[in-house]
């Protein structure tokens, strides 16, 4: 597996800073809000043009929110102090465009926002903008027919994954230190993976509650994401607690996870499987880069096994609770909305609509037979390794690949298929960076934990970070598409 060299960063220095780093020079006072605000503005429309990740900017609020900062939080674990960070554009942030990735939304302008940014902007976070989506979040490639499509900065011939593929691109290009995801077939970890920065999926609860209007739902959730693993550890610290506007939320743990990142071991025991007893497919490129990965991560200590516990019947539960989803919420939008929807998100909405109880009853027995394998496995290992998705980022234009390795892919998330396990069972998971293909673009492994083992897991993702050279980034946008 190639090795990062000689990556060029032209952006503010304060943009090249990690984000516990600018957090920590915001808390002494040694530098201030607004000129964070203001590196952040000069990276945004420097590279925007080419990659197309944060088409919605709200200055003007940034600047009052930052008038009006109130550091009462100061001391909370996940204070941030006046950092600028990004918003995805399924979560609606008060007075700014939130589309929703479609068209029939196009004008739309919350009056309030998600209960999530509520909670990051009174710990000390300035939202500078919404980051790009596909429609509703449906598809792991990021484009829409409001705003276009987002270019990964590795290579912007390629796309950088979706759903939350603006944020991962808005990351890896240095315009902000930190970025909220969502996450359900892999919508943060995928990205993530394509785009070279972390990407994490916790439990249900951890990070606010379900998407908007459907609380009590717990396969789609929001998660940090950030360059590195220490980064990302602070972004979740900022998002836990409880809140009694969710039903599924719960107390953040005693220790900080940035804590418990700080004093990681660098030496865990890792199941390994390049596809999940046949489940997953892997191609011949991701399949040896993986594996150079983990010859490293090997070298440096820790313990890697080939493992991997039962999976029945994953494929039909993971769609029949994904479908729920789409049936609830975007299949019971107005017709002067659904009208508008692309052929993939049809097709969710019509599948949801035609199960059965029996079917309904079959995923939720099922899921719980997942679980209760997956975690009597994790007894004997820290974590279970494995692609986050069976092949590299492909052309832009491309909404999903028709193939892999010369065999057909039945379906728009056949390829997605590494990122049911984690959102059946509702166990933490995250895409970490371990390094590049021949072509230079990002690789990443995916680490799913113990059950709300997230302390647990982000201190597995640094040994991991640590044993291949980690963090990458931030980078100059490679402008290939012109």
């Amino acid at each position: 597996m190639a090795r990062a060299t000689d990556i060029e960063f032209s952006g503010p220095e304060l943009c090249a800073l990690s984000a516990c780093e600018a957090v920590d020079l915001l808390r002494k006072g040694e530098v201030a809000p607004k000129d964070f605000l203001a590196a952040s503005r000069a990276r945004v429309e420097a590279v925007e043009p080419d990659i197309n990740a944060m088409p919605t900017r709200c200055w003007d609020r940034a600047e009052d929110a930052l008038e009006s900062l109130d550091g009462s939080l100061a001391e909370h674990p996940g204070w941030l102090g006046g950092l600028p960070i990004g918003i995805k554009d399924l979560t609606s942030v008060s007075g700014v465009r939130t589309t929703f990735g479609t068209y029939a939304m196009r004008d739309n302008v919350p009056e309030s926002s998600d209960p999530l940014v509520l909670r990051l902007e009174e710990r000390g976070a300035i939202v500078v903008g919404k980051t790009n989506t596909p429609e509703f979040g449906a598809g792991a490639n990021t484009f829409n027919d409001v705003f276009g499509m987002t270019r990964n900065p590795w290579n912007t011939t390629l796309n950088a994954g979706g759903s939350s593929g603006g944020a991962a691109a808005s990351l890896a290009s240095g315009e902000v230190w930190l970025s909220q995801g969502s996450d359900l077939a892999g919508s943060l970890r995928t990205p993530a993976a394509f785009c070279g920065v972390v990407g994490f999926r916790p439990s249900p609860g951890v990070a606010g509650g379900g998407p908007n209007g459907f609380g009590f739902h717990t396969e789609g959730v929001s998660g940090p994401m950030a360059r590195s693993v220490e980064d990302c550890a602070l972004f979740l610290d900022a998002m836990a607690g409880f809140d009694p506007r969710s039903p599924i939320s719960f107390p953040a743990p005693d220790m900080s996870y940035r804590e418990t990142v700080t004093r990681a071991d660098e030496k865990i025991r890792i199941a390994y499987s390049n596809d999940m007893n046949g489940f997953g497919l892997t191609s011949q490129a991701m399949e040896r880069d993986l594996r150079d990965a983990m010859a490293l991560i090997a070298r440096n200590g820790s313990v890697v096994e080939e493992a991997c516990p039962d999976l029945p019947e994953l494929d039909l539960t993971y769609r029949t609770l994904r479908a729920i989803l789409w049936a609830a919420l975007p299949g019971r939008a107005p017709e002067s909305v659904q009208q508008h929807y692309k052929q993939t998100l049809r097709e969710n909405i019509e599948y949801g609509r035609n199960l059965t109880i029996d079917d309904v009853l079959d995923a939720q027995l099922n899921r719980s037979k997942l679980f209760d394998n997956v975690t009597s496995f994790l007894d004997d290992f820290d974590v279970l390794a494995c692609p986050v998705v069976g092949l590299h980022p492909g052309p832009v234009e491309q909404e999903f690949p028709a193939e892999l390795d010369g065999e057909p892919l039945t379906d728009y998330i056949t390829w997605l298929r590494y990122s049911y396990l984690a959102t059946a069972t509702g166990l933490p998971a995250i895409s970490v960076p371990v390094g590049f293909n021949d072509q230079g673009v990002p690789v990443g492994l995916q680490l799913i934990g113990r059950h709300r083992g997230e302390a647990q897991l982000l201190a597995a993702a640094r040994a991991v970070e640590i044993a291949v050279g980690g963090p990458f980034g931030p980078i100059d946008p490679n402008v290939t598409h012109r």
